[in-house]
């Protein structure tokens, strides 16, 4: 099968490209930067070098491609979560997923592509006391300031995705990322925070996070190329896990001191309304669609958690 990846160089379009290499698919993946198409050629791929915003470019790309299928895993997200970068990064994966997708699905149904495989994210969906969340709960559009241009982000990816004509179109929507290259490993953002305890339960503890090993991401992904109908799938694991219970599992992992434990008031003031309503409010996500639609079985996060944190 020809695939075109847009996001090729990213942390799942990584090894995405390698696993859909293995399996005998033809990749034409793109990146904006010429010593990363150096390594995608290397591995057996066909490199597109362009600015994913220059819609002229990439429609021309997905053409000349002409995929079966299409991927878009385009963000902008660093490899470790600096603050002084985030909100920059996080604005710049708004624009991606705003401004990219329509031009993707569009040239894909003019290069006669059958499907198109849309990145989304899981968790952000409106809180409503229930502690876990299908694809069908609404999305959290009034959410605090810090992530709700996030949210909109979202809906408007999810909609080009659901309205695109002649072409099916699957929404994954990947839950927290762990494993190696990602912000939840030992040598990531978040087991550095976790071993130097600068990674607190915040108030109860009882936010919930669907967390995905990498490997059971980029699995759930091609396995999208034929499975399913169109529609959005939650591309998490099967137990959404408390702070509470998560974060101090990781530090026992990491031979770290138990996490400090700080009041959300003391929390808000300190790093806002984001961290805190993640870490006390969050609800999880349920998998069973993906589960039945995609024949997938991501592993548990506690078994994850010993082979990226133990």
């Amino acid at each position: 099968m020809r695939v075109f990846l847009a996001g090729a160089a990213g942390a799942v379009g990584h090894p995405l490209v390698a696993r859909l290499l293995a399996e005998g698919h033809t990749v034409v993946g793109t990146t904006r930067d010429e010593a990363r198409a150096r390594t995608l050629r290397a591995q057996g791929a066909e490199a597109a070098v362009l600015d994913a915003f220059d819609a002229a470019a990439l429609r021309a790309a997905v053409l000349a491609a002409e995929p079966e299928v299409v991927i878009h895993q385009l963000t902008a997200l660093p490899a470790q979560a600096d603050p002084k970068l985030m909100a920059a990064a996080l604005a710049l994966t708004n624009r991606l997923r705003r401004e990219t997708v329509p031009t993707l699905l569009s040239a894909a149904t003019e290069a006669g592509a059958r499907r198109a495989v849309v990145q989304s994210i899981a968790f952000v969906t409106r809180p409503d006391g229930r502690p876990v969340h299908d694809e069908d709960a609404p999305l959290y559009l009034d959410a605090p300031e810090q992530f709700r241009d996030n949210v909109a982000a979202v809906r408007d990816l999810e909609a080009a995705t659901a309205g695109a004509a002649g072409i099916e179109g699957l929404v994954l929507r990947y839950g927290f990322y762990y494993g190696p290259g990602t912000w939840y490993a030992k040598d990531g953002t978040m087991g550095e925070l976790i071993r130097k305890r600068r990674y607190p339960i915040i108030g109860s503890g009882e936010g919930r996070m669907s967390f995905v090993h990498l490997d059971d991401a980029v699995t759930a992904t091609v396995r999208a190329l034929d499975h399913g109908t169109p529609g959005v799938y939650n591309i998490t694991d099967d137990t959404p896990a408390t702070s509470r219970e998560w974060v101090p599992e990781a530090a026992r992992l990491l031979g770290a001191k138990a996490p400090r434990k700080v009041p959300a008031w003391l929390a808000r003031r300190l790093a806002g309304d984001a961290l805190v309503y993640y870490s006390t409010t969050l609800p999880g996500n349920a998998n069973g669609r993906a589960r039945a639609a995609l024949n997938w079985a991501p592993r548990p996060w506690r078994d994850g958690f010993a082979e990226v944190f133990g």
